[in-house]
């Protein structure tokens, strides 16, 4: 019943997968009547699926997706965080950006113009019940699938509720121990995932202001976390080497193993696969149904000569684009690298380098795939091991589809 549930939520929620499969035919019909039949030169197709299992339709739905490298003209950067960028996310419908920062600061902004519409300034160190934002390091933040409310974890111990659409502060949720380093709502509800640096996962009910129950397991701090449609949620256990999958009812965990270093970043592809990196430079990509990697990119970033030591880049931010096949991974490696999930998912194929100077602190992609967006600093999002003083503290919008030929305003390559 519970998958029946999930399945039927999937469905009321899918308007962006919609949209993609529309603007995919649109596409596909266009190249038809342009009587094209292969893609522009040096552009390459990307096969997606978006699971039958999971939209309730038995065929797998082939989507089509077409990623060439952007022009660095066209590549906008947003400032206005003192500090380095510490996450971002996008709004459900594409239409706003929010970023984070080590100085404290929250900032709303429209993806498409890059207006800032609200800016909560950060504050000092104990002044959170007078002060309206955070007064240490935000973390990691999460927006609810209906675009009603963002959460934001900090360095704190604290977690905040805004309401999206005006900013203003509903609610702060106290009861870790230590910085809260990963926020998701499960996609559907007002349920919100969040986990810390005290090694554990607590579940709350946003809309009720409430706690709901604790999680045990990791043997070291939790560094990302993520969550679907389904009751569970994945996370990066750190130095403790392992990625969890934690079935919320039934109070139990899966434990995947395959990484050498400490795992810093986690998100869910589809309800069947992950993504994961981690600070030896690995990308891992894992089947909810196996132990080890399906796949594992080893220096994903190649290397860096750290006091003499060739040390590879540490992976610090993975994205998926949702029921696809497209990965985009960041570093302090000077580019934002773009994947292809190969062979059912079995490979990893690296297609392009986008040129970025700083630390890649945050990556996602709009609902559409139209924009990867990436949060960057002269910092890593978690400490001071290196700095970077030619970067900026920025958000880059990278477009991602280039027009057709004879593309409409509405074509599926128009930005």
């Amino acid at each position: 019943r519970r998958r029946e549930a999930a399945a039927a939520e999937e469905e009321v929620e899918e308007t962006p997968q919609e949209k993609k499969l529309r603007l995919a035919k649109q596409y596909l019909e266009e190249l038809r009547q342009l009587g094209e039949s292969r893609p522009a030169p040096g552009a390459v197709l990307g096969y997606s699926r978006a699971w039958g299992r999971v939209l309730g339709s038995p065929a797998h739905i082939l989507l089509f997706l077409q990623v060439q490298p952007p022009d660095p003209a066209r590549i906008r950067v947003l400032r206005g965080h003192q500090l380095p960028v510490t996450c971002l996310v996008i709004s459900p419908d594409d239409k706003f950006i929010f970023s984070a920062s080590k100085d404290g600061s929250l900032i709303k902004c429209k993806l498409d113009s890059g207006k800032r519409l609200c800016v909560v300034p950060g504050g000092k160190k104990g002044t959170e019940e007078r002060h309206m934002g955070h007064a240490s390091h935000v973390l990691c933040m999460a927006i609810s699938s209906d675009g009603k409310y963002l959460a934001t974890g900090d360095r704190n111990k604290l977690i905040m509720i805004w309401d999206a659409a005006t900013c203003k502060r509903l609610h702060i949720f106290t009861g870790h121990r230590d910085a809260v380093s990963g926020l998701s709502f499960r996609k559907g509800t007002h349920q919100l995932y969040s986990a810390s640096h005290d090694r554990c996962v607590k579940v709350w009910d946003v809309a009720e202001n409430a706690y709901v129950e604790t999680l045990f397991g990791h043997q070291d701090v939790i560094t990302g976390l993520d969550s679907l449609s389904r009751e569970c949620c994945v996370t990066a256990g750190g130095r403790d080497g392992t990625v969890r999958l934690w079935k919320i009812p039934e109070e139990s965990q899966l434990v995947f193993s395959g990484h050498q270093g400490s795992i810093d970043c986690i998100q869910l592809i589809n309800e069947e696969h992950m993504v994961s990196g981690a600070d030896d430079g690995s990308l891992a990509l894992w089947g909810l149904t196996k132990k080890k990697p399906l796949a594992l990119a080893r220096q994903a970033h190649g290397e860096q000569d750290a006091q003499g030591l060739q040390q590879p880049y540490w992976i610090s931010a993975v994205a998926a684009l949702r029921n696809s096949d497209l990965l985009a991974t960041g570093s302090h490696s000077g580019s934002v690298k773009l994947w292809k999930c190969g062979e059912g998912f079995r490979k990893l194929e690296h297609l392009l380098d986008v040129p970025l100077v700083g630390f890649v602190n945050s990556l996602k992609f709009s609902a559409a795939g139209d924009f990867l967006v990436a949060g960057t600093g002269q910092e890593h999002r978690l400490g001071r091991w290196w700095r970077i003083k030619e970067a900026k503290n920025s958000i880059c919008i990278i477009p991602l589809k280039q027009k057709t030929t004879a593309s409409s305003p509405e074509s599926p390559g128009s930005s």
